[in-house]
């Protein structure tokens, strides 16, 4: 290019007007990538900023027309692509660039399509509380879907053998990065909904960066989530990472580990319960006992023995015949004149017969009073009996009477084979006896 050189000196606004057509002929178009540092916004809708990088910036102007057509919003920090051409402001001699178009670049490309279909599916309703199914509140069966050699599945196993080892894991194994990874995650999801096989359904994996994470952000993973008939939780990344799939999924956890607490009940805190309720059984039992003791020893009390019924007749009869006999005297002594037929009538009433015949119904009078004091016991001794049952029903004697035995280590009892290492002293206490042993195989059947 040849040198230019004018004939004769140029006004400030001839030389920038030289210029001006100098950079748009030579720049109609241009891409260029950068950081927006500084935005203004004036009332005339067009936008001014400058864009830079480590090592120089330029200002930019986008006017209302070409704003209006770009859904991005641009803000202070942003990185993006804008394309433009060159041209120079006459009034002040600035350099500048005039943008027809915008897109961010990298996260900030992400950051935006993020909070777009975050706001598009709040407007549907998938983030509504009222649409969100709660967890049950017994849960057997966890089902995981996330990368089979991923951190998640580990922590998930970690938490859930300390927790509570009864909970059965299952694996839908997915991709959780990659081009692949939506497709996998929306297809274990409806597997798991097809099968119908766990209680409740964790979607999640390890930390990252945005990028990596980016298959939570889809609107298919999304869709997937809210249509799942299985309660889901969503674990994504660490506690300072949110997707889309937190927003829609039942249950938000802020790490994988995190959401294996949250469907696991604390197998320590069970079991301190349960000691609980022991202890208070092994109070309430004497309590029990003794009031059953009481209640005999007032139904013993009010019961007359057979014994002084008969002693308290005999009593009786004896006064009695104390009486006929002064009365027989009297008789005789008065009128001795009478003696024969007093004699005869006193045949026919003689105290023996009347003893005899008193004796006659003081036996049948005994044999009720005995029918009458069988019947009052039998139902008093055999509620006795049936209490005593149960009590041996539940007395620890008993189920080792029936050929079981307990299993101790380290004087705790054995449940689970998954207690126990190999070379374990175990302790086996039978009715009559105690076993030592050492574990030399294990089988878990859980």
């Amino acid at each position: 290019m040849s040198q230019y050189q004018p004939s004769a000196p140029l006004t400030v606004f001839a030389l920038n007007r030289q210029v001006k057509q100098l950079l748009e002929s030579q720049y109609p178009m241009v891409p260029v990538q950068g950081e927006i540092s500084t935005l203004s916004k004036p009332a005339s809708g067009h936008i001014y900023f400058t864009l830079k990088d480590s090592q120089a910036q330029i200002r930019c102007a986008m006017f209302k027309g070409s704003l209006a057509k770009n859904t991005y919003k641009p803000k202070v920090g942003d990185e993006v692509l804008v394309y433009g051409r060159l041209s120079l402001y006459e009034g002040r001699g600035d350099y500048q660039l005039i943008v027809s178009s915008m897109q961010p670049r990298g996260e900030g490309a992400l950051q935006a399509a993020f909070f777009q279909l975050k706001e598009k599916l709040s407007q549907e309703g998938l983030f509504d509380e009222t649409n969100k199914q709660p967890l049950p509140k017994a849960i057997k069966t966890v089902g995981l879907v996330t990368s089979s050699t991923g951190a998640a599945l580990h922590d998930v196993i970690s938490v859930l053998k300390r927790r509570y080892p009864l909970i059965e894991l299952v694996l839908y194994p997915s991709q959780v990065q990659g081009k692949e990874a939506t497709a996998t995650i929306v297809e274990a999801i409806a597997t798991a909904n097809r099968r119908n096989e766990v209680d409740v359904l964790i979607v999640g994996r390890g930390g990252g960066s945005l990028e990596d994470l980016w298959c939570f952000n889809t609107e298919a993973v999304a869709r997937a989530i809210y249509q799942s008939s299985l309660p889901i939780i969503s674990a994504v990344g660490h506690e300072v990472d949110t997707s889309i799939s937190d927003f829609v999924a039942d249950v938000r956890a802020a790490t994988p580990s995190q959401a294996a607490e949250l469907v696991s009940p604390d197998q320590y805190e069970l079991i301190q319960r349960f000691d609980a309720i022991d202890v208070r059984l092994k109070q309430l039992m004497p309590m029990i006992i003794n009031h059953h003791k009481s209640s005999l020893d007032h139904i013993k009390k009010r019961l007359r023995s057979p014994l002084n019924i008969v002693l308290e007749w005999r009593k009786s009869l004896v006064k009695l015949s104390s009486q006929n006999t002064k009365a027989a005297v009297s008789v005789i002594t008065q009128k001795s004149e009478r003696l024969t037929a007093l004699e005869k009538r006193l045949h026919r009433a003689s105290p023996m017969v009347q003893i005899a015949s008193d004796q006659k119904q003081l036996k049948q009078t005994t044999l009720r009073l005995n029918k009458a004091i069988q019947a009052s016991l039998q139902p008093k001794q055999a509620r006795f009996a049936e209490a005593i049952a149960k009590l041996n029903v539940l007395s620890p004697l008993s189920t080792l009477e029936r050929g079981y035995s307990i299993t101790l280590a380290n004087n705790h009892v054995v449940t689970n084979a998954k207690q126990l290492n190999i070379g374990d002293t175990l302790e086996t206490r039978l009715q009559n006896g105690i076993v030592h042993s050492t574990v030399s195989n294990t089988t878990d059947r859980s």
